[in-house]
């Protein structure tokens, strides 16, 4: 029977609409400012701290809308944003040194809503507000970082090689090697220049001594510039989504720069810390006993090659100054529990290079002992305002004998927690930073901005949406009505697939969405039209609307299809407000090529379908 759909294929439209409501309906509730409190170091989040933090609160008088223990963090939700900001400075002194706080919006959804997860779509810089912060990676440092780097591999291969030197010394862009005789030097030439083969060589003699020189030749430098500046940005996104800040822009600007978007964080101290994290680790051989540590200690003079530290019950230990390995060459972590101690550890992968060099190292020293540095930038107490005070704190966390040669594999234990064993690996997956950072720019988007720029975008998108739907109305009577009602629906299933996908809506984004509702209805024209053309040549009614959809669907599939891909590309090869404007514009054609066929074809059955019909209102 002509213009009847099967049960199934109604049905299949009635869930659809109904799924797309559900999962819309997170958007329409408000965005609560919100104080999220939790550990620097793992530390657990408890009872006793929220009790503490609320009753600063009310002892401040600032009123508070709820407060809530998550899993691994305590959330302060307030009424107003002026209340969150007030609440900052209290709830920062009442902090330990230990746990940080960061500004932040939270959507106030049902607990039901939330149960079957809904969610409402995340919200870009410009329309949520957060931070966004242009950092200057230190590209000298950089440099002199691989010249130390290349200063220990070339130590470690005269080594192999059994090639005395006297010293090892880095110089400029270069590493600076002299010999006590020129066939030592000329046997160091030829191996290293084999090893070295992207540094450059040359020797020279200076009375009896003889040296050779690898510099970086001006290639290397500008691949070291640019592997610094790649493994920066590497190591910042995973950074961020490891330490759970939600949609995130990080990206490139010019040779040496960085942009980082933090959408909805509104403390730049946070920002601060989050970017500026570190925490790595060392492998040191052990120098001498615990006399010979006190007597440093004691004296202030420590041996050459050494260094002093601590370990962290207090007891002085001298390490050799040499390290073995370093965070930078641990490929993996991963956190875990001794199996034969149940103590807290992390588990290490090395590369290749460091694999060689621990094996090399714990082979020859098997019998000694090896101890593991712990370095991280700590907050170590807060000043009369309330705000942390850091600096680089470097203790032994473990000291251990080498009981047999071991390479890329091993495991560290000597952490007080394994919350403290998860923050630690969580990092050193992130990677080191290649150099150090320096903000040069940074900004604040506040809430209430975002809020003007969200309430512009809705304007032009309802102002643009009216008009379409009064021109349908009129110029195609009750059909346009039909397809007015399928394009409110198309907006709800683009709102309620943003959400689905926890996608970022961007102001680019919304203007994909008021083109996608201009062009949602080029397909119910095309379909009208055609329509029209059928009772012009005498078709009755109920065969012109069968041929209006099914003459009109490959017109329909070729257009959409093309400006899919044209979507696609968009967001292959874009970045940033581009890629936010292809996501809505791609999702918008896919709703309405749904809403406009199938949606519309079952409102139009269920008033013309199965009847006798002398005239269409179209």
């Amino acid at each position: 029977m002509l213009n009847k759909y099967p049960t199934w294929k109604n049905l299949l439209v009635v869930f659809v609409l109904l799924v797309g409501l559900l999962y819309a309906l997170p958007n329409i509730f408000s965005q609560d400012p919100v104080i999220e409190v939790s550990g620097t170091r793992g530390e657990e989040v408890g009872e006793t701290l929220r009790q503490n933090v609320v009753a600063a609160l009310e002892r401040a008088q600032i009123p508070i809308k709820s407060s809530e223990l998550l899993e691994d963090r305590l959330q302060i939700r307030f009424n107003a944003p002026e209340d969150q900001l007030v609440g900052q400075e209290a709830v920062a002194k009442a902090l330990p040194p230990q746990f940080t706080h960061a500004l932040t919006l939270s959507p106030d959804v049902p607990a039901w809503l939330a149960a079957i997860g809904g969610k409402p779509m995340n919200l870009g810089l410009d329309l949520r507000g957060g931070i966004h912060v242009l950092i200057d990676v230190d590209m000298e440092a950089a440099l002199d970082k691989a010249v130390e780097r290349h200063a220990g591999n070339i130590r470690s291969t005269l080594r192999d090689e059994r090639i005395r030197y006297i010293t090892v010394k880095e110089s400029g862009n270069g590493v600076d090697v002299r010999f006590k005789d020129a066939a030592l030097r000329d046997r160091a030439e030829e191996v290293l220049g084999g090893e070295f083969r992207e540094l450059g060589v040359n020797v020279r003699d200076e009375g009896s001594d003889y040296f050779v020189r690898l510099y970086m030749t001006p290639e290397e430098e500008r691949a070291a510039r640019r592997l610094a500046l790649e493994q920066n940005i590497t190591t910042l996104r995973n950074r961020v989504n490891a330490l759970g800040v939600a949609e995130p822009l990080i990206q490139q600007q010019g040779e040496r720069r960085i942009v980082v978007e933090l959408p909805g964080v509104q403390d730049p101290a946070k920002v601060k810390d989050l970017l500026g994290a570190t925490a790595t680790l060392e492998y040191r051989l052990v120098h001498g006993e615990l006399t010979d540590a006190l007597e440093a200690e004691r004296s202030g003079r420590v041996p050459p090659g050494t260094a002093l530290y601590r370990e962290r019950s207090g007891q002085p230990i001298l390490l050799k100054r040499q390290v073995i390995v370093t965070g930078d060459e641990m490929t993996s972590a991963s956190s875990g529990f001794d199996q034969q101690t149940a103590q807290p550890a992390v588990f290490v992968n090395l590369d290749s290079k460091g694999a060689r060099r621990m094996l090399n190292v714990t082979r020859d020293n098997v019998g000694k002992p090896m101890a593991v540095v712990f370095k991280e930038k700590r907050t170590v107490d807060r000043d009369a305002d309330g705000k942390p005070i850091r600096r680089m704190v470097e203790e032994v966390i473990n000291v251990a004998t080498i009981r047999e040669a071991f390479g890329s594999r091993f495991q560290t234990t000597g952490l007080d927690s394994p919350q403290e064993a998860h923050q630690l690996a969580l990092l050193l997956r992130a990677g080191a930073l290649a150099a150090p950072i320096e903000i040069v720019e940074e900004r604040t988007i506040g809430p209430s901005l975002g809020q003007d720029n969200i309430d512009q975008g809705f304007t032009s998108v309802m102002v643009g949406m009216a008009l379409v739907l009064v021109f349908m109305a009129v110029y195609y009577r009750k059909f346009g009505l039909v397809a007015n009602l399928a394009l409110v629906t198309n907006l709800v299933l683009i709102v309620a697939v943003l959400s689905m996908l926890q996608a970022t809506l961007t102001l680019p984004g919304i203007a994909g969405i008021v083109l996608t509702v201009g062009m949602a209805v080029d397909a119910n024209v095309l379909i009208f039209e055609r329509i029209r053309e059928e009772l012009r040549v005498g078709s009755t009614p109920q065969a012109s609307i069968h041929a209006g959809y099914a003459k009109a669907f490959s017109t329909i599939l070729d257009a959409n299809i093309t400006t899919f891909i044209a979507a696609v590309v968009l967001f292959s090869i874009g970045s940033g407000p581009v890629r936010g404007f292809a996501v809505t514009l791609a999702i918008g054609i896919l709703t309405s090529m749904f809403t406009a066929i199938i949606g519309t074809r079952a409102v139009v059955n269920m008033i013309y379908g199965a009847k006798r019909v002398e005239k269409l209102a179209i």
